[in-house]
Parts: structure tokens; C-alpha cells; sequence
């Protein structure tokens, strides 16, 4: 079984996000066979945990672009995500990926859990 070729982007980078993104994947010995997973799992304060990081692509998977950054994600977790914006906050303050999720009925105060 092979992974799908999506021509939809289930989720979105910002701006800000592609940039990041983009800076990860020029440092030296950045592993190019690899893609950005977007994904979920089970735990957090809410009940599930967003993933985000780069990995191989499994069978399961689902793979697109966004401006030209490769990305996969398990076909399941769809449903928890699509729609999903993923933005880079860079302040002093705040620093990190933040996930603005339309599924998601209540969210913790890190902003890195959810549930449905």
C-alpha cells in the first residue's frame, strides 16, 4: 500500500510558520528524504496532542506541499485536523509552533492540547 497524493492542503502554514519551517530544513545535515508530519496522539491536559516534526512517510499516509515544504500525515488524523492553521510565534515572551484547530472543542492554557 502507498501513501496519497493529495492536491488539497488538509491543514495551513502561516507566513511565519513557512519561514521557521524552511530555516529547520536548510541547516546542515537536515535529512531531505524526510517530510513535516502534522499529526495528533493520544494525552495532554485535553486528550490529544498535536505532532509536529519531520519523519519518513508511512503507507498510511496522506502527502502534500505547501509552498514548496513537503509534508505527510496519517490519513486518520484528518479528521481532528483539517482546516487546522499552523503559525511560528518568534517573541521573547512566547516562542514555538502554535495550532489554531477549528475541530477542537476545548483546548488547553499551552495550547498544544485538544479534544473534539
Amino acid at each position: 500500500m502507498e501513501a496519497t497524493i493529495s492536491v488539497n492542503t488538509p491543514v495551513s502554514l502561516t507566513a511565519g510558520a513557512i519561514a521557521e519551517i524552511r530555516r529547520l530544513m536548510a541547516e546542515p545535515g537536515f535529512d531531505t528524504t524526510q517530510r513535516l508530519r502534522v499529526g495528533v496522539k493520544g494525552g495532554g491536559c485535553s486528550g490529544m496532542t498535536y505532532v509536529l516534526g519531520f519523519d519518513k512517510v508511512e503507507a498510511e499516509d496522506e502527502v502534500f506541499e505547501i509552498e514548496g515544504i513537503p509534508c505527510v500525515m496519517n490519513k486518520s488524523h484528518g479528521l481532528y485536523l483539517y482546516g487546522m492553521e499552523v503559525d511560528w510565534q518568534g517573541g521573547l515572551n512566547s516562542r514555538g509552533f502554535t495550532f489554531s484547530n477549528p475541530n477542537a472543542s476545548k483546548t488547553c492554557g499551552c495550547g498544544t492540547s485538544f479534544s473534539v
